[in-house]
């Protein structure tokens, strides 16, 4: 038998699961000490673990630099498959963690870094206390986890969800304006026009103007230059407007609680957002997942009405 028909048979060997997650970790980390630290292995196991998921599949899969190790092409094209075989395993987990008619075992939920981190805590403190044998995960991401490839049970997003196989629903709308620290227009003056925060720290987008782009208009009048104060973080935008490091955009319903933050030009600059709430449609069935999908849309839709009284003045 020839040398490459050994090497083809080998290329076609399915490696297993414990392989590609190894891999993908080190994808991840970019060394193998960082990897077996996460995996919670030793780091020569993690290396065996690459030179056997190589050899299965008759590719190189990483370089070393000084950076640490790089990911060749083949291996990048590997990643999304490895991604989705992760996913799996995950909610595999998940399913198995509890009966589906009982409220025992994991939900994971993902929503964007504002809401996950500034939103959701109290309203999924208040279900832990109602449901303490429910365990909670949850992913922080702006781009929309997927729930068809379950990488989450349930997604809180603010724009609407257009997969066929789930179950969604329109929580309402979110109002966000302009808001500054008391102490910053107390040194810096108040603007009274929109040309007038050209003399202003503006807090903005860095590389990333996804959300900037969803304000509509405003988007238009402003560009990455003017901002004094660039992340591509909203909670650490959100962090630099209450130490007043300038003036920012910020959730009304946000504000309320914080009497140390000023509405700025709330009649030029107000616009609103969706929030949605969707699930698999699979999963309407699980008792866990089910209660804390009626316990958020209760809450977030409790958080809106608290901007729309304060949009409204009542």
């Amino acid at each position: 038998m020839c040398c490459l028909d050994i090497h083809f048979r080998m290329a076609q060997r399915e490696p297993s699961w414990e392989l590609l997650r190894t891999f993908l970790e080190v994808v991840r980390d970019g060394s193998l000490s960082g990897a077996a630290r996460r995996l919670g292995l030793t780091q020569p196991t993690v290396g065996r673990h690459v030179d056997a998921l190589e050899a299965d599949l008759g590719l190189p899969l990483f370089t070393r630099s000084p950076r640490g190790l790089i990911p060749t092409s083949a291996a990048l094209d590997l990643v999304p498959h490895a991604e989705s075989m992760a996913a799996a395993s995950a909610a595999l987990r998940r399913a198995a963690s509890g009966e589906a008619a009982t409220d025992r075992g994991t939900v994971r939920i993902t929503a964007s870094e504002i809401i996950g981190c500034e939103v959701l805590p109290t309203i999924l403190s208040a279900f832990r206390r109602k449901h303490p044998h429910i365990e909670l995960e949850l992913a922080l991401s702006n781009r929309n986890e997927d729930l068809l490839r379950r990488e989450a049970d349930i997604a809180v997003r603010m724009n609407r969800p257009t997969q066929n196989a789930l179950v969604t629903r329109r929580i309402g709308k979110t109002v966000i304006g302009l808001y500054a620290h008391e102490d910053y227009l107390a040194e810096f003056g108040t603007p009274k026009s929109i040309t007038e925060l050209d003399g202003h720290c503006l807090i903005g987008f860095d590389r990333d103007d996804r959300s900037f782009r969803s304000v509509g208009s405003l988007a238009t009048q402003i560009a990455r230059g003017q901002f004094g104060f660039r992340c591509d973080s909203d909670p650490a935008q959100f962090a630099a407007l209450r130490a007043g490091m300038g003036i920012g955009a910020c959730q009304l319903s946000l504000a309320l609680s914080r009497p140390e933050l000023v509405p700025v030009l709330p009649k030029e600059v107000r616009f609103a957002l969706d929030i949605w709430l969707a699930m698999h449609g699979n999963l309407r069935a699980t008792r866990r997942v089910r209660l804390l999908f009626e316990h958020l849309a209760d809450a977030l839709k409790s958080y809106i009405r608290t901007g729309q009284r304060l949009s409204s003045g009542g």
